[in-house]
């Protein structure tokens, strides 16, 4: 079915949300490692009533600040484009995707901002134990804000609980547990908050080792060093599950995102793990072209990683495409005469409703729910719409999960070196870990990168392409707001870093060490 649809209207608009999500996720990861590593450093001050431990919590409780104020601000805008920008998209899944943005703004921001007061200016003026609740009370807040936030992600990845209302063409939920406990959901929250754990303790290990080389504030660095390293090795191991949990039900759910990461055209059985490789370029699906210059994998890991199953099929591009009766995948034209087949099943059932005909609106039923799970396919033009960008896909995985490992190592050889080593002396070590901040920040978008551009063309999986989520705009209005939302992000996180900077430089305050 065609849409009237000024292709580049689709193009600015997701290149708006892509820019504010981009600029968002900047500050968030920071706010979520960060909130924990506060809490355990306070935990330490109220135990052992060390005054270098609250010095330490005030000193990293600072950059948390000036990182939250800024991360609300385009996490607020963020929300807001899901009416203005992607106004169909609210309409068809307004009832699940609202409900959890809902409790994230009732429950969990209510929950952050109301402690955080106490926790920042709390000292001196509450007990010690309720100061130190306070704070873990902010890390909990703020994760849970994540929580309900990518459980609405994780169902348009992998819708579950809802039904579909033909008279109202829109989805309601009828099971909000399914919703809550979609297993793709638990393992996209628990992968990205633990991959926030590691931004904040890449940040805590970097900072402190700029410390080091500018022999300042030595015990105070060592001792973050010490819990950042150990939170770190934790959740970055943590993370390694969690991916794990990811990639399976990416499997199962998004076979298209999955061969898109491996740059597999050819299904295979006992298909291995590409480690690193050049991509083909200009390689295209039912080309003929080997889809790399070069590679090396890992022998039927892709297999057992994605199925459990050292010799299971996994699908490639030309598979789902094309179609393998043997592995019982139909062709993907077939995916889109359905959908075709499904939207007009919609439009009849509504005029017969309109004009009384009971009959014609109970067959149209009929076929609607018969062809219900191909309905989005009947927005697009062409199969070749279906694959992803590949080469964007398959390179952003491997630098992320490059740089998963790399952290993993910077942990690992930081504890051992402030433990066993004066890891002062290590300048070109504190020199690598002050260079992993910016490189933890770009693991994190790469991984969205990976989630969001992997199941393309769709907004929620199989049911709503982008070209029909679409707010029908004026392409100019998008264009100016773009551009505006680009210098007013870019000025916001030029004010952060500057204000960042000027802190690290200041550093822990001496008078900090006090009694509460």
């Amino acid at each position: 079915m065609l849409l009237n649809i000024d292709p580049s209207l689709v193009d600015w608009s997701r290149g708006q949300f892509a820019l504010t999500a981009m600029y968002h996720w900047l500050f968030v990861p920071l706010t979520l490692g960060l909130s924990f590593i506060m809490a355990f450093t306070e935990t330490l001050y109220v135990k052992t009533n060390d005054p270098e431990w609250k010095r330490i919590t005030k000193f990293w409780m600072t950059l948390f600040g000036v990182n939250f104020a800024i991360g609300v601000a385009t996490g607020i805008i963020l929300e807001f484009e899901f009416g203005t920008n992607w106004s169909n998209y609210s309409w068809f899944v307004g009832d699940i995707f609202g409900a959890p943005l809902a409790i994230e703004g009732i429950l969990a921001f209510f929950l952050e901002s109301t402690f955080i007061a106490v926790m920042f200016f709390g000292w001196n003026k509450v007990s010690k134990r309720f100061h130190l609740v306070s704070t873990w009370l902010v890390a909990f807040g703020a994760n849970l804000s994540a929580l309900w936030i990518l459980v609405a992600n994780g169902w348009m990845n992998s819708p579950t609980g809802t039904i579909f209302n033909p008279d109202t063409a829109r989805n309601e939920m009828v099971d909000f547990w399914q919703v809550l406990l979609n297993p793709y959901s638990i393992n996209k929250f628990l992968h990205t908050i633990s991959s926030g754990f590691i931004t904040g303790s890449i940040f805590v290990v970097g900072v402190s080792a700029w410390f080091l080389l500018k022999k300042r504030h030595i015990l105070f660095a060592k001792k973050s060093i010490i819990v950042g390293s150990v939170f770190g090795i934790i959740t970055t191991l943590f993370t390694i599950f969690t991916g794990d949990g990811s990639g399976n039900e990416i499997a199962l759910k998004q076979p298209m995102k999955l061969a898109a990461m491996e740059s597999l055209y050819k299904g295979t059985e006992s298909a291995g793990l590409v480690t690193v490789g050049m991509l083909t370029p200009g390689k295209k699906v039912n080309d003929g072209k080997d889809a790399f210059v070069f590679r090396h994998e890992i022998p039927s890991a892709l297999s057992f990683l994605s199925f459990r199953n050292f010799t299971a099929f996994v699908p490639g591009i030309d598979d789902l495409i094309n179609g393998n009766p043997e592995r019982g995948i139909i062709p993907m034209q077939e995916k889109l005469d359905k959908g075709v087949i499904a939207i007009n099943a919609l439009s009849v059932y509504k005029k017969a409703k309109k004009t009384g005909d009971s009959l014609a609106a109970a067959t149209s039923l009929v076929t609607l729910k018969e062809n219900w799970n191909y309905l989005g396919y009947g927005y697009l033009t062409s199969v070749e719409q279906t694959v992803p960008n590949v080469p964007m896909v398959f390179y952003s995985f491997r630098i992320m999960v490059g740089l998963g490992f790399l952290f993993l190592l910077i942990f690992t050889v930081a504890l051992w070196l402030v433990i066993k080593k004066p890891i002062e002396n290590y300048k070109w070590f504190l020199r690598l870990s002050i260079l992993s901040i910016p490189l933890v920040f770009l693991a994190g978008q790469t991984g969205w990168i990976v989630a969001e551009m992997g199941r393309q063309p769709w907004v929620v999986q199989d049911l709503l392409p982008v070209s029909a989520a679409v707010s029908r705009l004026e392409v100019g209005a998008v264009q100016t707001t773009f551009i505006l939302f680009a210098l007013i992000f870019t000025a916001l996180l030029i004010a952060e870093i500057r204000i960042m900077i000027q802190q690290i430089k200041i550093g822990p305050k001496q008078n900090d060490g006090g009694d509460n």
